[in-house]
Formats: structure tokens, sequence, C-alpha cells
């Protein structure tokens, strides 16, 4: 299901009385407030901005339905005469939300008065026919080539078609979405002491794949009137739809994996992590009655035009494209030259084979040295596509690296005409939220990028590195303990970019003519007083071992400092050393000659040195030092 499409999404929301019903008072802080109707639009709300950000080009709607209003496609239904859906009323259109659907949609979130004579819920229900009916023109009219189109039925009530006959034509309507390529998701919500029953209605209309499990459906969120469990209706809605995202970033299909001589499975490659980066900005006219993006035309002139040597004509002498490959080439320096080439040795240089993950062997996990990696990893997954059952050997090697803690070791080409890399082909076990049971981390495997010989760079030196004493090492050991984050694991998802989201909030704020926020929102501060509360008092008693140490540390140091001048005072001073002289050289064997110019060491001689060894093996004498040393290692070698 990984593909790179564009995501359609009609957020059908109940404005039942029940929905409408706001949960009981209670004096905890975590009991739900709003009532599931208000929980789900905050939900549409929040995605919606959350969607701007992070897939612009996708396309989400609002329909509401058992209301006592109707609405289709910006046009009242009473206008429309009997072509309408009763109790449906369309709030915000299938498209790419804007500014206006955003501020539409808050306006109804914070219970603005003209909007709240929207969500007054009607005497009969709405047909659910009707409602599916009408979710397919929207999709056909506003969506029909999208790759991913998806309704999301947000409801407690567990059965709206209480007879046989519209319970088959809601069956049918439902089989007309399946067949345009539409998803029906439900998020049901349950109320205290009741539990809401799919069998009832919503297992004939929703099509299941037959291998999922019962645990990949969305459990009925129960409304928190207590506070006992901490989480609240509108924090589940937004995890279980965020769950429900379309896949993508895809990097490679169908890549074949060859294990062994003749014997290769076939594996798809995800971007599961990607740096998200703000959007580009964009040059914009503002001279019309609106603004528009302005477009920029690119357009290629001869030299004589450049010059100013010859009158450009309109539109100028245009190069053909034909021309312009003919006349330019790529060229790479080397040694202050231009090496050339054409478009067929260029890729003929990019050219290391098919794309291709082979395996090389196996290694203990505990070989991959922390500082290897270069690359950010890619997921891969088994497909059945090309080599019917790539997943029984796929979860074979998976079940086999992870029982030995072992991993692979790889070759890989992922794309045409790109470079090949060592990669390390690491296991991963699924995890779960402890809270939503959705989904954190998936089972397979990792390509995880090793570094060539070329990419490991000398690290600085360190003539003489201190050693903390152990005294300190214990001490720290303690405080480090106490700081650990939850369960000792780093969790991205709690832990937004405050600059991009700054960003963003400074954007929404001028779109929306929202109040200017004065602080950003950053959940990377430290939490100063918990850090207090937990280690301070460890981390002073650290402190003063340092400080301890580090005196008696000083002290000895300037002991021994003292004892090294007042040795140096009392020793008689000694002739300075002479460097290795002229009749040492010219009296050294040919071996000794050749170890000095095979590890360049003849340059360290003064060029007296050099001209006396020279004159003494009978060689030229002139010359600059450099060729002297030149014409010794000829020398050297000739006679060696």
């Amino acid at each position: 299901d990984y593909m790179v499409l564009k995501d359609a999404v009609i957020f059908a929301i109940d404005i039942s009385k029940s929905m409408l019903k706001p949960p009981p008072p209670s004096n905890s802080k975590k009991a739900d407030t709003d009532s599931p109707a208000a929980a789900a639009l905050k939900c549409a709300y929040q995605i919606m901005q959350q969607r701007i950000i992070s897939n612009p080009k996708d396309m989400m709607g609002v329909l509401l339905f058992n209301t006592e209003k109707e609405k289709f496609l910006d046009e009242e239904v009473a206008s429309r005469g009997s072509l309408g859906y009763p109790h449906c009323y369309l709030l915000n259109d299938l498209e790419i939300p804007s500014a206006e659907d955003v501020k539409k949609l808050k306006s109804i979130v914070e219970g603005d008065e003209e909007m709240a004579d929207i969500l007054v819920p009607s005497e009969e229900p709405v047909a659910m026919n009707n409602l599916l009916f009408c979710a397919n023109q929207i999709f056909t009219t506003k969506a029909p080539n999208f790759g991913s189109r998806r309704l999301f039925i947000i409801t407690d009530e567990d059965n709206p078609a209480l007879k046989k006959e519209a319970k088959e034509s809601a069956t049918v309507r439902a089989k007309d979405l399946y067949d345009l390529g539409v998803i029906i998701e439900l998020f049901p919500i349950s109320h205290p002491g009741s539990n809401f029953d799919r069998t009832k209605f919503y297992d004939d209309i929703i099509y299941r794949d037959p291998n999922e499990s019962d645990e990949a459906l969305v459990a009925p969120v129960v409304l928190n009137s207590s506070g006992s469990d901490g989480i609240s209706l509108l924090a589940s809605l937004i995890s279980d739809i965020n769950s429900k995202q379309v896949p993508k970033r895809t990097l490679f299909s169908n890549m074949p994996f060859e294990i062994g001589p003749k014997f290769s499975i076939s594996v798809k490659g995800y971007n599961i992590l990607q740096r998200q980066q703000k959007a580009k900005s964009c040059y914009v006219w503002l001279g019309g009655e609106k603004a528009q993006i302005a477009e920029g035309e690119t357009t290629k002139f001869t030299d004589q035009e450049v010059q100013g040597n010859e009158t450009p004509r309109e539109g100028g002498n245009k190069i053909s494209e034909a021309d312009l490959k003919a006349s330019v080439k790529k060229a790479y320096k080397f040694g202050g030259e231009l090496v050339s080439f054409d478009v067929s040795e260029q890729k003929g240089l990019k050219d290391f084979g098919a794309p291709i993950l082979r395996l090389i062997g196996f290694k203990p996990q505990s070989m991959l040295p922390f500082w290897a990696s270069v690359k950010k990893s890619t997921f891969i997954y088994p497909s059945e596509e090309d080599f019917i059952g790539s997943t029984r050997v796929f979860s074979a090697l998976w079940q086999k690296l992870q029982k030995d803690e072992l991993m692979g070791l790889g070759w890989c080409i992922t794309r045409k005409n790109s470079g090949p890399s060592l990669v390390a082909i690491l296991p991963s076990a699924e995890r779960l939220d402890e809270v939503t049971k959705g989904q954190v981390f998936p089972a397979g495997l990792w390509l995880y990028p090793l570094p060539y010989a070329d990419d490991i760079r000398s690290p600085p030196e360190q003539p003489n590195p201190v050693r903390a004493p152990d005294n300190l090492i214990d001490s720290m050991r303690k405080v480090v303990q106490q700081l650990q984050l939850p369960k000792a694991i780093y969790d991205p998802s709690r832990y937004p970019n405050p600059a991009l989201q700054w960003h963003y909030k400074i954007l929404q704020a001028m779109a929306l003519d929202e109040v200017l926020p004065e602080v950003p929102e950053d959940m990377t501060v430290p939490k100063y007083r918990q850090i207090h509360k937990r280690a301070g008092q460890l981390i002073y008693e650290w402190g003063v071992i340092l400080h301890d140490e580090a005196t008696a540390y000083n002290e000895a140091r300037r002991r021994g400092l003292k004892h090294e001048v007042d040795d140096d005072q009392e020793k008689p001073k000694k002739k300075p050393r002479a460097t290795a002289s002229a009749a040492s050289l010219a009296d050294m064997s040919t071996t000794d000659l050749k170890k000095l110019a095979v590890d360049g060491r003849l340059e360290k001689y003064t060029m007296p040195q050099l001209k006396e060894l020279c004159s003494a093996k009978g060689l030229s004498t002139s010359g600059k030092k450099a060729d002297l040393v030149l014409r010794v290692e000829q020398w050297v070698e000739e006679s060696y």
C-alpha cells in the first residue's frame, strides 16, 4: 500500500442528540468536557491544520449528517428541488484546505453563534444510503483521479438502519464506493455502560482486507467522564485518525533481494524517516485584485546578443535544445585540467548495474559501531509481485536475525545510475503504543548504510587525555540513572521541531487574522523542576567531589612542575644535539637509503647534506632541493 499518491478524505460526523450531549460534570482535570460531536469537529480542525503543513496537496472535506439543515456542493438544497440529500450538510467542500475553510471550522469549534444553528439535530435519522451516495457524488466530482479516497465516519450509533430494506440499500451504496476505490473507515464512540457493536450494521458496509486481523480495527473510544484512564476523547480520535494516514515516500518497488546464487526474493523500500522542512517561499504579484504567484520564464540567447553586438530579435534568437546539448559537455577538474565527457560517457560513469540488494554475509550485531551511520536507514518489506513466496523467506531471515542477534551485510543499488553502497541489514521488532495500541515501530528489516574507507576521517589528536577518577564516575552514574527518559526510549512523536512549528504558527496567525503568538512552544526545553527534584542533591554531591578532585589534581601538577624546574636548574646544560651529518648520510648503505626514500625522509636532510651525498655517489649537485632528492631516489632505485 506504500505509494506516492495524493489523498482525499471526507470527515462524516454524526450530529445526533446523543453526539451533542455533553458528558456529566466531573472534578477530574482529565475528564472530557466536550460532547462527542464537538470533539470530532476539533479533531477535524486539528487534522486540517496538520495536513496544510505536512501534506499541502491533499484534499479534505467535512460532511455533517443527522442535521436539520441541508446543503450540498455550496448550494442550498432548498433551491435544488428533489436532488438534495436530506439531513446531510456539507460544511467544507472536498478541496485543498484554504484559510477560509480553516476559519469556518474554527468558528464552529469555538461556538460561534452564527454557525451554531448548523449543529441542530434532525428529528428523524439520516438514511445511510443517502449519506453514502452523497459521499460518492463528492468524490467523483472533486477527486475523480486521486489514488487514495477515504470516508471517515465518526458516530456513536451502531445500528443506523433499523429496517432490512434500508440496510440492503446502504450495502449497495457501500459497494459502489468500494468499486470506485473509496475506503470507508469507522471511528466508533461508546458511552459509559454501553458497547459499540459493529456486527449490527457496519460489518456489512465496510470491506476489510481478508488478511487483516481484528487487532487492526479501530477500537471504540469510550467517553471519559471520570478521568480515570487519563486519555481524552479528542486525543483518542486524533491518534486513531493519524494512524490511518496514507503512507508515502516510497523509495523503490519490487527490487530483487539476492540471498544466494539463483535464489532471490522481491522487496519494497520506504523512507519512513524524512526530515520535514519549511515550505519554499515564492514571488507573489500584488498588482491585481487578487494575489497571484509569479511564474518565471527562461530564454536562451546567442553570445552576440548577450555581449550587445547584435540586436536581439523579438523573442530573442533562441538556441534549440539539440544544439545546446551538442555544444555543452560536462567536465571535471583533475590536476588543474578539465576532463570532459559526453552524455553516453557520463552515463557509463554511473552505471554499476541494475538495482539489487545482494546478501554478502553475516556478522554479530555487536560488531556494528555506533559511529558508522552515514545516512538515514531505509525500511524494507517483502513483496509477492515478482517472486511468490518472498514473504515466507523474508520472515525466516528476519526471525533468524532476531533470534541470534545477527546482522546481514549487503551490497545495495537502490536506483538505476545510482552508486552502490554497503549496508548492514538489521531486524526490528514491532512496537505498539500502550494506550491506543497503534503501531509505533514496524517489524521488518532496515538497510543501515555503512561508510567506505574514503568516508572515515582521522580523529583529533589527544596527547595527554585526562581521565576522571572512579569516585567521580560513580557519582555521575547515579545522576544519569535518575534522568533517564521514560522507559529509556526516545519517542520523536513527543518532540515537534520548535523552529518548524514556530514558522507555521506565524503563517497560520497571519493567514487567519489571529493574534501573533509571542513565545514559541518548545517541547525540547528541559524540565528544570523535575531535574532538580530527581537529581538536584546528587548533582550537588557530584560537584563537591569534582571540586575536591580538581583541587588535588592542580596541586599535584603544580608540585610536579616545581620539581622539574629545580631539576633543570641543577643539571648542567647539554650542548644541542647536532642533526644527521653529511658523513653519516653519505656512509649509509644502499638498503638504508632505500628505506629513507620509501618513507619520504630524504626531504628532512639539508641541502649541504644532500649535495655531499650526491658528490660521493658521483651524481650531479646542481638544481634545487627537490631535484637532489629525486636524483638520489632514482639512483637508489637503479642500484638496489
